[in-house]
């Protein structure tokens, strides 16, 4: 049994992992016990909504209040939360209640799952991710108690408060606001509440920056010159793209998206729309209202994602930053560059410039595929729209995901699943790692360029 266990790498058992979840939330969906109306739901229906809650993102086929009982709405709530902290984590969490020791095989998944690159320290990394996620979900829920429990009154509105709040700490997207009576809205209804826009906002952004940042910061005790370079790094790109991005937003979208919006209405929908699409999945604003310029942005942001070993996804920040040093080292012809005055690896450059290029083919091929499908009742910019909106497991969309035929549901669920786990862990899981030859090959010119 052990000699097995070992036989299956640390990324194909979070592959395996995250599949058996998302197939036993597909299952629970199906039974009519999970629908208002106490009916079977469409497999292919339950398993795209357990996907999306297990890959925190939030695309769906059905308004999650409108459709889904209460028993449905917990077990979307809960994927989102096993999603979001990790399986391994909440996996981790039992065996250290019922003091089961964590070898050193469970340690390398859990290494592969946060994304730290270290082996050490390993448990009481997963302790901080309970307590910190415990502590953000909690406050997040107490806040929009306070406008939530006005509007819906205790039981409910306390019920929509922790909902919310799990749904964006999760980065997940899911919203009850069906309650209104609109389908699909969101958070629109609140759009000039500064209350509910800037708590759902603080939520995405403290899990999108991730619990190894935030273990950093509660280590250095906010003293910006002692964080590590990847902290340092996370902090700075995430606060240049979410004020430069509002400014953007704030006027490509003034006659658009943002069309009749109050001054605060414009500024919160600003912010608001700069830090959604990495990757939260809920919007204050018609999407299907974005201006070119809006949209084409919106594409950005969401390919980026958040950062590494967070409720976020997209190629992550680090990636980014990383390939664009890279790109500066190679103008150059250096070997290897530098970022904040520390040399990275080569090898670290070649990886991210790998991960980007993953996420591109996966996103051109399945826009392809998608167009062949559903062209031309869909437009090519609706469908890149939603391509890199589930590969980026944000949820955003300009409403055409109920809409969408069997096929394109499979493709964006397993876009979503992929974008989870990582496009590129899901390639190194399935790719058989072979040994190198003990000969070392002659090298070989290509011209590039």
């Amino acid at each position: 049994m052990a000699r097995s266990k070992r036989k299956i790498t640390a990324a194909k058992f979070l592959v395996l992992g995250y599949f058996v979840v998302i197939m036993l939330g597909a299952l629970l969906l199906c039974l009519p016990i999970s629908s208002k109306d106490r009916i079977w739901s469409p497999f292919i229906d339950a398993l795209f909504t357990a996907t999306s809650a297990t890959c925190v993102t939030g695309l769906i086929v059905y308004d999650t209040y409108i459709y889904w009982s209460t028993f449905g709405q917990i077990v979307i709530i809960l994927l989102i939360q096993i999603g979001g902290v990790g399986f391994m984590t909440v996996i981790t969490m039992f065996s250290m209640f019922l003091r089961r020791k964590i070898g050193l095989y469970e340690r390398r998944v859990l290494m592969e799952s946060s994304g730290t690159g270290r082996i050490g320290g390993m448990l009481h990394l997963i302790k901080r991710i309970l307590l910190f996620t415990l502590f953000f979900e909690l406050l997040g829920a107490a806040v929009l108690a306070t406008r939530f429990v006005g509007d819906f009154g205790w039981g409910q509105g306390l019920y929509f408060s922790v909902f919310h709040a799990v749904s964006a700490f999760c980065n997940a997207g899911f919203d009850l606001m069906g309650v209104l009576g609109t389908e699909f809205a969101s958070l629109t209804g609140y759009k000039g509440d500064a209350v509910v826009n800037l708590t759902i906002m603080f939520l995405i952004v403290v899990g999108g920056l991730g619990f190894v940042v935030w273990g950093d910061v509660v280590d250095c005790r906010f003293r910006f010159r002692k964080y590590a370079l990847h902290t340092k790094i996370v902090i700075l790109f995430t606060l240049a793209l979410i004020f430069g991005s509002a400014a953007v937003f704030f006027f490509s979208e003034a006659d658009a998206a943002f069309a009749g919006f109050t001054l605060e209405e414009r500024v919160l929908a600003s912010f608001f729309q700069s830090i959604s699409p990495r990757t939260a999945g809920f919007n204050t604003a018609p999407m299907d209202k974005l201006s070119e310029g809006g949209l084409l942005w919106t594409v950005v942001l969401m390919f980026i994602g958040g950062n590494t070993g967070s409720t976020a996804g997209g190629v992550k920040i680090t990636t980014v930053v990383v390939a664009i040093m890279g790109l500066f080292a190679a103008a150059k012809s250096d070997t290897s560059a530098t970022v904040g005055k520390k040399n990275v690896n080569t090898s670290v450059i070649l990886q991210a410039f790998a991960i980007i290029g993953v996420y591109l083919i996966a996103v051109i091929v399945s826009v392809m595929l998608l167009t062949a499908a559903e062209s031309p009742a869909m437009s090519m910019e609706q469908l890149l729209f939603e391509a890199v909106s589930a590969i980026g497991t944000v949820g955003l969309t300009t409403g055409i995901t109920p809409y969408l035929s069997v096929f394109s549901k499979a493709l964006l669920a397993l876009l979503m699943f992929s974008g989870r786990v990582g496009a590129f862990s899901l390639l190194s899981a399935i790719a058989e790692k072979r040994e190198n030859p003990p000969v070392r090959r002659p090298e070989g010119k290509i011209l590039i360029g």
